[in-house]
């Protein structure tokens, strides 16, 4: 009995399955059935009583109708509105003709003697068929045509925004740890999710508990939802991705009817990873407007909570990941221990991070045998695992379409400057006074960081216009990525960046406009010392600025008054006067070096930082002056080889 029935439920979802999935089908079906009933239903000239005659029916000419009239071959006439029958005297035919404007047909019937009268060749059914069946019919096919589009493109539901099965990518990825560089602290946080997943028994013999969330945070690019796929990937259990913001929608409980969804997929896949990809477009704090909630995705957070509760500790766990580079404004509720437990720090990657990130990349293209990768790693300093990527890329762009057979170092070196800088705009004409400017402009940057303490030394210096509006520009790359900088350090960079429009004043006697940017960036970092960093004697250690968005460039929320908002800016340009005099000072004693740079920019175009620091290095042992310049990294290392030399001699 059991098995009759199920074989009857299967037949009946077999049924319900192929009218759901050919729409069209069905409506053709359908409009054949409604021909058939029309047919079946719609008598030959729509006659009744005498007319519906079973006799066989024969179309001639009206003229041939005419003859058999006067040959008295007919014993009755119908006249209809479009047709004319005549009975024939026999009654074995019935005679059919289309009808014809001729006024004495009557005259000739009644001269005859034959009966005639009037037919109504109207059909209820056909009118009924016609003006009501048929338009819905057509109708409910458009509407059931388009519904089943919209379910194939959308994944389902009234009009395919209920499901979330279209929008969820599900796979195994082939991702591994080894693919996976410059992130060697995240990699250690979720080694043991790998381990678990792989083993689980292991850990529920210990009474452990693995995290039921983890949520990896940092800058964009820095490979977030990489590293999730290698979890994925090592642990091989199915891996399903969605983005916050395809939660949500403009029809209320969408969002949460998806997160259902997504979790039951994954539930039954178990163990797997749903990975949630800029979770702050649904899991943002419900209590940050101030203009009150939005209840579609207030709800779609309510139900992703209820689901990360409502995991259970078995042998099938499905872990939850997800990603984003705001977390401080995502929901307490969701950040508390048995939600996402475990917060990962995707941070930029370090030299280090930065070789094995540009090796990985670099595999699948060719390169010449002496590229030397520390030298890109150390041009690249602050750049994420995405920037890298993409200068790897543009490398390979540049050098293909110079038609080379493999990319070199220069190719490497120009995709950095592009990167950083911009594209290098060799149709902007400088015409000489402008180049002038420009050259003392960049010298002035150049020689005051290589002459200041703390400040970051040169790289390159290039009078090529490049980006949008940069006339030249001076490349300073730290030694290392930094997470801190001393009061001095900023400092410095205030005065790097007033020695452009100084160098002007000295030595062109006249500024320009080309420091209006540097003057700004000079500003804020004198605010931020005042009002974040509490580097014055204005606000003390007081904090009148806040910080958020430290991933994406760190937004500030003012909290002064009016009268603290005076003393700040007082403060600002007194500091900035002071730091302006000294630097007019050290451009004027190092006069010459200056003239010597500008020089060699005006006929190259483009210097690095050893040419730079070569040249001060001659001036000041030409005019006795004590040298301030920081020794290079190799300098340092001849140093110690010398020094290592000196000391084996002497022991020998």
């Amino acid at each position: 009995m059991n098995k009759n029935q199920n074989k009857q439920n299967n037949g009946n979802n077999n049924n319900n399955n192929f009218f759901n999935k050919n729409p069209i089908v069905v409506f053709a079906i359908f409009a054949v059935l409604v021909i058939a009933i029309f047919r079946t239903f719609s008598v030959e000239g729509g006659l009744s009583g005498e007319a519906n005659l079973s006799s066989a029916t024969k179309n001639i000419a009206y003229s041939e109708l005419k003859d058999l009239i006067v040959a008295n071959k007919v014993s009755k006439v119908f006249i209809g509105q479009a047709n004319i029958k005549a009975k024939a005297s026999d009654g074995a035919v019935v005679y059919k003709t289309r009808k014809v404007d001729d006024p004495r047909l009557v005259e000739n019937l009644e001269s005859k003697k034959i009966p005639y009268s009037a037919i109504d060749e109207t059909n209820l059914m056909a009118d009924i068929l016609f003006s009501w069946v048929l338009p819905l019919v057509l109708f409910f096919g458009i509407w059931i045509f388009l519904v089943s589009r919209m379910q194939k493109n959308a994944g389902g539901g009234i009009l395919g925004v209920g499901s979330s099965k279209k929008l969820v990518n599900s796979e195994k990825p082939d991702v591994k740890f080894d693919d996976v560089a410059g992130v060697e602290e995240a990699k250690d946080e979720v080694v043991e999710i790998v381990d678990y997943l792989k083993n689980p028994e292991k850990y529920m013999i210990l009474g452990a508990k693995i995290p039921k969330g983890i949520l990896l945070v940092g800058p964009p690019g820095t490979g977030k939802t990489l590293l999730a796929k290698a979890v994925a990937g090592e642990a091989s259990v199915p891996f399903f991705s969605i983005s916050g913001s395809s939660f949500i929608e403009m029809f209320v409980g969408v969002g949460a009817s998806r997160v259902r969804d997504l979790f039951e997929t994954a539930k039954k896949e178990a163990p797997s990873i749903v990975f949630i990809d800029e979770i702050d477009a649904i899991g943002k704090s419900r209590s940050s407007s101030p203009m009150g909630g939005n209840d579609e995705r207030e709800q779609t957070l309510n139900q992703l909570l209820a689901e990360m509760d409502g995991f259970s500790s078995d042998k099938s766990p499905v872990i939850v990941m997800a990603a984003t580079n705001r977390p401080e404004i995502l929901d307490k509720a969701l950040l508390r221990p048995g939600r996402f437990d475990r917060q990962v720090l995707v941070d930029r990657p370090d030299f280090k991070g930065r070789m094995e990130i540009l090796k990985i990349h670099m595999k699948g293209v060719k390169f010449a045998d002496n590229i030397n990768v520390e030298e890109i790693a150390n041009l690249t300093t602050g750049l994420a695992g995405a920037d890298l990527e993409n200068i790897v890329n543009e490398a390979a762009l540049l050098a293909g379409r110079a038609s080379k057979k493999e990319v070199g170092q220069k190719d490497l070196i120009e995709a950095v400057e592009r990167s950083i800088a911009g594209l290098e705009k060799k149709s902007r004409r400088v015409n000489p006074k402008e180049k002038k400017i420009v050259t003392y402009h960049e010298s002035g940057h150049a020689l005051i960081a290589e002459v200041t303490k703390g400040a970051h030394k040169v790289t390159k210096v290039s009078v090529i216009p490049r980006g949008l509006a940069a006339l030249g520009y001076t490349l300073n790359t730290p030694e290392e990525n930094k997470f801190l900088a001393q009061k001095h350090e900023l400092i410095a960079e205030v005065d790097v960046l007033l020695a452009g429009r100084a160098a002007e004043e000295v030595f062109i006697k006249e500024i320009s406009t080309g420091a209006s940017n540097d003057l700004e960036r000079a500003t804020d970092i004198i605010k931020a010392m005042i009002s974040m960093y509490g580097m014055s004697d204005v606000a003390g250690l007081m904090v009148l600025e806040k910080q958020t968005n430290h991933f994406l460039g760190g937004q500030t929320v003012k909290d002064y008054s009016d009268n603290m908002s005076q003393k700040v800016d007082t403060y600002v340009k007194e500091f900035l006067d002071t730091r302006y005099k000294d630097v007019l000072e050290t451009l004027k004693l190092y006069s010459g070096a200056i003239e010597s740079m500008v020089k060699a920019l005006y006929e190259k175009e483009t210097i690095d930082g050893k040419q730079v620091r070569e040249i001060i290095r001659n001036f000041e042992k030409e005019n006795g002056l004590e040298s301030r310049l920081t020794p290079d990294k190799d300098e340092k290392d001849e140093d110690i080889e010398k020094a290592k030399s000196h000391i084996s001699e002497t022991q020998e």
